[in-house]
């Protein structure tokens, strides 16, 4: 119960903590890395709590992400392109929080099919179950940065274009419309938080395909090289886990958010090479290289990028309060007290700069 205590350690206010008491509360994707933190928080919050989760391999769903609540929820097995399955599960449900995804932007190259069938109308199913057969229930959508592509101005509010270089921003965009057009139209309350670069505990570390500081994180624990590409001067902003728990939180938790999209995003820019650097610092193991750019990689770099999340800190009094130090600190000690849980395999592919 040890992990419980050190989630509820980042509290609500007592309104909105009241709020999720004995509440009917759905979580797509909720055996994976956000999901199962989320999920750990609302069980200390006193939710009835349902987790659907397809655990297909390589997407990040893990049993053992919520070893320490199992007694606590409920876990549906069922992909959320199963329509039917959706109409049943979605009945009942006060809040859902929309988690399950395909978040690779490489497989969604190698295959935008799938990740257009998963982001797309995976999402519409559930909006349609809703419409049809919850209208009452409120959704939260995580979205993404990637969606902006690569920005005209930093740092980049909600009014800079939506301009993806990749299917995956393609898809996680036309996903956000979906629930826009549902809230506007049909009344089914939705909003959309746009997640930047997202770290910490039960996250997937088994390959390097959905996102980069995972995978950074598993080479400093098991003490190998960090490779950046050029100078490591591009910049990026982090956000510890349990911050984004809360943001959903809050999120679900106000109808001043309904039919908007946020920016939920670090308290500031950090260059890769600072990044590389402090968690080699904080693990104690590890080391940094910097190598030339490959072609293929230059040709799709956005270059720098961090949010503006003053929107949503105006919504819903929403603030980061995990530092970078102690959220890597946090981290680095979880993983090395569960690497078994999350490593299957010697690494076997090389590491990949965003």
């Amino acid at each position: 119960m040890g992990e419980i205590k050190e989630i509820d350690e980042i509290s609500m206010g007592d309104d909105n903590a009241s709020f999720y008491k004995g509440r009917r509360v759905l979580i797509t994707g909720g055996l994976g890395f956000i999901g199962s933190n989320l999920a750990a928080r609302l069980v200390a919050l006193g939710a009835d709590v349902l987790l659907v989760d397809s655990l297909t391999p390589d997407y990040g769903g893990n049993l053992f992400n919520i070893d320490a609540i199992r007694h606590a929820v409920r876990v549906n097995v069922s992909d959320v392109r199963d329509a039917n399955s959706m109409q049943y599960l979605v009945r009942d449900q006060q809040v859902i929080f929309k988690l399950a995804g395909q978040v690779s932007h490489i497989d969604s190259m190698r295959d935008p099919y799938t990740d257009l069938e998963i982001n797309c109308r995976g999402q519409l199913s559930i909006l349609e179950a809703c419409r049809h057969y919850n209208p009452a229930v409120k959704v939260v959508f995580a979205g993404t940065r990637q969606i902006y592509g690569k920005p005209d101005v930093l740092p980049v509010t909600e009014e800079h274009l939506v301009r993806p270089i990749d299917v995956n921003g393609i898809n996680k965009a036309a996903g956000e419309y979906y629930h826009l057009v549902y809230n506007n139209v049909f009344g089914v309350r939705s909003c959309v938080l746009r997640l930047s670069n997202v770290y910490g505990p039960r996250q997937l570390l088994k390959h390097n395909r959905q996102g980069f500081i995972g995978w950074f994180i598993r080479l400093a624990v098991e003490d190998r090289e960090i490779q950046l590409f050029g100078d490591g001067s591009q910049l990026r902003d982090f956000v510890y886990v349990d911050d984004v728990v809360e943001a959903f939180l809050l999120a679900g938790a106000s109808d001043g958010c309904n039919g908007e999209v946020f920016n939920v995003g670090g308290s500031g820019p950090v260059s890769l090479g600072e990044l590389a650097r402090l968690l080699v610092e904080v693990a104690g193991t590890g080391r940094v290289r910097f190598a030339d750019w490959p072609a293929e990689r230059r040709a799709i770099d956005i270059g720098d990028f961090y949010a503006d999340s003053s929107k949503f800190k105006r919504a819903v009094g929403w603030t980061g309060a995990v530092t970078l130090r102690d959220g890597l600190d946090r981290t680095v000690r979880y993983y090395r007290d569960h690497l078994s849980e999350y490593v299957e395999a010697p690494l076997d592919a090389p590491p990949d700069t965003p």
